[in-house]
């Protein structure tokens, strides 16, 4: 259960310092994701304030990405997938991890000549083939991430066959990928990147670049994601030398 509210007795507006409250909750857990947050009537009677005042402290949040409202239902926690930057994981794995239901809309699954970028992240030579997936990433049915992976062709002969997770297909047969570098950066998503997405054009993406290797440190997988800024973020854990 969250905790109680507290009184508002600052000298911001109120509107902002009970945003602020919700926010600290959500972002402590002690709200689950896709929790109902407390209606604008009941904040508005706890507190003393008015539902104007109640309603732009929601609107607020809704406008950081940590509540979604849902027209004639309320005002919901957005999920959030949170994802430490030393482990490497599978999407898949990540979710069900964290309580969600993985799943995926394919967009394509060919072969195709690698390009130039491919081969040099994965060691290929010139005119080699490549297995190419694409597909929108999804938790709980909402859109979180459109990938793009590309693999040796000699790891997946055959692109159309792959159903489920990724690293589980590459770890049956031997090929389990143990480490990967990875950059992440901002962008705006593209008018087919929006619409795939469910976000407004020009909306600020995370773009993730890995290069997956296996136990040999033979590149596996080349991966290019674009992930929902407002439900995926990364986590780093830092510490000093002595």
């Amino acid at each position: 259960m969250p905790p109680p509210l507290q009184p508002l007795e600052d000298a911001t507006p109120l509107y902002q310092q009970l945003a602020r409250q919700l926010a600290a909750d959500i972002r402590a857990g002690n709200y689950a994701n896709d929790q109902a947050l407390p209606s604008e009537r009941t904040l508005s009677e706890a507190l003393g304030v008015s539902r104007v005042t109640a309603r732009k402290a929601i609107d607020a949040l809704v406008d950081q990405g940590l509540v979604l409202r849902r027209h004639g239902a309320g005002n919901f926690v957005a999920p959030r997938l949170e994802q430490a930057s030393s482990k490497l994981a599978s999407f898949s794995e990540e979710l069900r991890q964290r309580g969600y239901t993985p799943s995926s809309r394919w967009i394509t699954r060919t072969i195709a000549n690698a390009s130039a970028t491919e081969r040099e992240a994965l060691g290929l030579g010139r005119g080699e083939r490549v297995a190419r997936l694409e597909r929108l990433r999804l938790a709980d049915g909402i859109p979180m991430a459109l990938e793009y992976s590309v693999l040796p062709l000699a790891l997946l002969a055959q692109p159309q066959s792959l159903e489920g997770s990724l690293y589980r297909h590459l770890a049956a047969h031997g090929n389990t990928p143990v480490r990967a570098r990875q950059t992440v950066r901002a962008i705006n998503a593209d008018d087919t990147m929006a619409k795939q997405l469910g976000v407004a054009p020009g909306a600020a993406l995370l773009w993730v670049q890995r290069t997956a290797q296996d136990a040999q440190g033979r590149p596996i997988e080349f991966t290019q994601s674009y992930c929902r800024s407002d439900y995926y973020h990364f986590v780093a854990e830092l510490q000093s030398t002595p």
